[in-house]
């Protein structure tokens, strides 16, 4: 191995080290010590925002300058009221309750062992992510209250942004008395700080990836240390022939424009051919309106035509696409089978959504769509930690083992059994 990779990895293993001294201290602390210092960090985000601004306009700059697409931009930019965002986040986390030692099932045997499940730390999370610099204080604020340490790798665009607000977290960690490697950057700028932290088996517990479909493939592929799976979101509505329009109109519309770079914005429409007339004579108008780019099938281009709305000829690859930019897929199908095949075909198992005032339909969705999250009547960008009432969310899962969904505090932790007896022999 090069001494330059050799220098790096060892560099990354002193970080784990460290991190792992941290948890073993973070892992007994009590609920109190824990909250006190989530409300010292989103007090110390608040009062030095204007630092933290200034770090994000450096990288905001250099990433504008180098052409970095739109939707990326804004993941990466920060202003006033998104520091507010992240402050009140570490707060509602501060408020919920404390997973560590929760008991998951207990129980007396017959022979008078008493057994228990109790919640307890993994010890130290790895996170890898791109642009977003929300990430470092969502993960710091849920790991440090799940009783974990982090290390955390951000992508270079975000290097200021993130070195910054990690600083700022650790002088909150040191003026309350609690151990400051607790939450740490991985040191290096290349691919070889996050293959040797793929490769800290033994010293880092669990690695979540959080970013595009190539980050993640790569962690996935490549780590050694065990890996909860995030995953890209090709989010669909379905527009049932029992929907209400003009719900239906509002929920395409929250979900594609409200932030069209977050993974659970509304990527695809499906609409049944009994309302597509009438929907698409509301829908393509306002898409328009709002600057969006419709990829539509051959009965939604002929809609579009006769409207005197643009509709771009979709392609093969528009129907798997997470375009994170205001264009939408747009189809229409012959019924609900029709839908969930189409969903079950394409989608990321992310998060699917049907508008209906049928019971039978919603029920039908919900059993049959194979997905991290279903909504029913609802907006795809409701799928958030904080709008779950998690405060924050370490990422969404897209996998079945462990955790699906948007991770919170639970999700955060295993269990160990504690068997009680009293000088039993078996």
């Amino acid at each position: 191995m090069p001494s330059g990779d050799a220098g790096t990895a060892s560099a990354v293993r002193e970080c784990a080290v460290r991190a792992h001294t941290a948890a073993a201290a973070l892992a007994v602390l009590p609920r109190a010590a824990k909250d006190r210092t989530l409300r010292a960090m989103a007090a110390a985000l608040l009062s030095r925002s204007a630092e933290i601004l200034a770090a994000n306009e450096l990288d905001v700059s250099a990433a504008r300058a180098a052409g970095t697409a739109a939707a990326m931009l804004d993941r990466l930019t920060l202003n006033a009221r998104r520091i507010e965002g992240m402050a009140d986040g570490l707060c509602t986390v501060a408020g919920l309750p404390d997973p560590v030692g929760e008991v998951v099932r207990g129980s007396t045997l017959a022979n008078g062992l008493e057994l228990r499940q109790l919640r307890v730390p993994f010890g130290v999370v790895g996170i890898v992510y791109e642009g977003r610099p929300n990430v470092t204080v969502d993960a710091a604020g849920l790991t440090l209250k799940s009783g974990n340490a982090v290390l955390l790798r951000g992508s270079a665009s975000a290097r200021c942004s993130n070195e910054t607000i990690v600083a700022v977290l650790r002088d909150a960690l040191d003026a309350t008395g609690l151990p400051t490697d607790a939450v740490q950057l991985v040191p290096g700028g290349t691919h070889d700080a996050v293959r040797a932290l793929m490769r800290a088996r033994g010293l880092v517990d669990v690695l979540i990836p959080r970013g595009g479909a190539a980050l993640i493939r790569t962690v996935v592929e490549e780590s050694t240390v065990p890996v909860i799976e995030t995953g890209v979101g090709n989010c669909h509505v379905f527009v049932d022939a029992d929907a209400d329009l003009d719900d239906a109109l509002g929920i395409v519309l929250n979900g594609k424009t409200g932030r069209p770079s977050v993974c659970c914005s509304t990527e695809t429409v499906l609409v049944h051919e009994a309302v597509s007339a009438r929907f698409h004579r509301m829908l393509l108008p306002a898409l328009a309106a709002a600057g969006v780019t419709v990829h539509g099938d051959a009965s939604v281009a002929a809609q579009g035509k006769r409207d005197g709305v643009e509709v771009v000829p979709a392609t093969d690859d528009d129907w798997s696409r997470e375009y994170l930019s205001l264009d939408l897929a747009v189809a229409d199908v012959p019924s609900l089978d029709a839908a969930v095949e189409h969903i079950r075909r394409f989608s990321s198992g992310h998060s699917e959504a049907i508008v209906t005032r049928s019971q039978s339909a919603a029920r039908d969705f919900v059993a049959r769509v194979d997905a991290a999250v279903v909504l029913v009547n609802a907006s795809t960008w409701f799928v958030d930690g904080g709008e779950f009432g998690f405060g924050a969310e370490i990422g969404i899962s897209t996998q079945k083992l462990h955790a699906r969904g948007p991770m919170g505090l639970p999700e955060l932790t295993s269990t160990k059994y504690v068997v009680t007896g009293d000088g039993h022999l078996r």
